[in-house]
């Protein structure tokens, strides 16, 4: 199971947009899919027509994460085909969780549930809120890569380049697993002289972690989340070559998770000697072979305060 954030710390770049992109595409190739929307806005659980009416979300789940939880809070997308499309609904209630200074064991909760599904699904996106909260850091906790959106703009370039230094500090604290895979342009004007300036500054920024293709401003992006349908399945013009753009994003994350020679063992039990701990107390996490399932399912990190 890979899991792959897709986050901003700028809000109205269009990041659930990406993230349910990526989820039409994963359906498209029949993966087996959870989308988590850990966003308080709960777009995506919208964009996937998933009903959230179960009284079970997110939230509960990051309160207390138990098993017989987390499966009371995934419920089918109607995206769903010959694959599961399957949602971690989103709740207003888990903004009440997004502590600007959580602890240790308050970004490792869902890392830990996940550990309990490892074998049910191929990949795992998470929507992230705009913000550096519990929330998010608690995505890229349990992430193996995260994709970065970002319009051509002064204040989410900037915004960008905050999140990228947040996932290296987070990587090298708390889970080495932990990489950037790159940089969305998203909601592209290329008439606009303004975007065409901010894209160089991207570029000179993130260099090769600037992904391909840049997703231009596009009603039929608008037209199908609204409708909550997949980009790969809306007959408007246009949206069989962003479907394509989406396609091409998601073989790339698959093509470097798949090529990791060693990926790091996902948490089961964290030590509770730390917990508590503020997450800017330095934590190093020793690194574990999964070359066997066995290995796989122990999901032990190791721990240990930094001098």
């Amino acid at each position: 199971m890979h899991v792959l954030s897709v986050s901003s710390l700028k809000g109205g770049v269009g990041k659930t947009t990406v993230a349910l992109g990526l989820a039409s595409a994963a359906l498209n190739k029949g993966l087996n899919t959870l989308v988590i929307d850990l966003d308080p806005q709960c777009d995506a659980t919208s964009g996937l027509a998933a009903p959230s009416d179960q009284g079970f979300s997110v939230a509960e789940v990051l309160q207390s994460p138990k098993l017989q939880n987390l499966r009371r809070a995934i419920v089918p997308s109607a995206w769903h085909r010959d694959s599961k499309m399957d949602v971690l609904v989103g709740s207003p209630r888990s903004l009440l969780l997004d502590n600007p200074a959580p602890s240790v064991s308050d970004v490792w909760k869902l890392e830990e549930v996940l550990a309990s599904i490892e074998d049910e699904y191929d990949l795992v996106i998470i929507d992230t809120p705009p913000s550096i909260n519990a929330l998010t850091r608690t995505a890229w906790v349990a992430s193996d890569r995260v994709i970065l959106v970002t319009e051509p703009a002064l204040y989410s370039v900037i915004a960008a380049d905050r999140a990228r230094k947040a996932i290296v500090e987070i990587s090298a604290k708390l889970s080495p697993r932990l990489q950037l895979f790159g940089v969305v342009v998203n909601r592209l004007r290329t008439q606009s002289h303004e975007h065409e300036y901010r894209l160089k500054e991207l570029r000179d920024m993130f260099g090769d972690q600037l992904l391909m293709p840049y997703f231009e401003e596009r009603a039929a992006v608008q037209q199908s989340t609204g409708a909550a349908r997949p980009i790969h399945s809306w007959p408007a013009e246009g949206a069989s070559e962003i479907a394509k753009g989406f396609d091409w994003l998601l073989a790339g994350a698959l093509s470097e998770l798949s090529s990791t020679p060693v990926r790091k063992a996902r948490a089961g039990v964290v030590d509770r000697s730390i917990r508590g701990q503020s997450i800017t107390e330095m934590v190093e996490v020793e690194e574990v072979p999964s070359s066997r399932r066995a290995e796989k399912k122990r999901r032990w990190f190791s721990f240990r305060k930094s001098s």
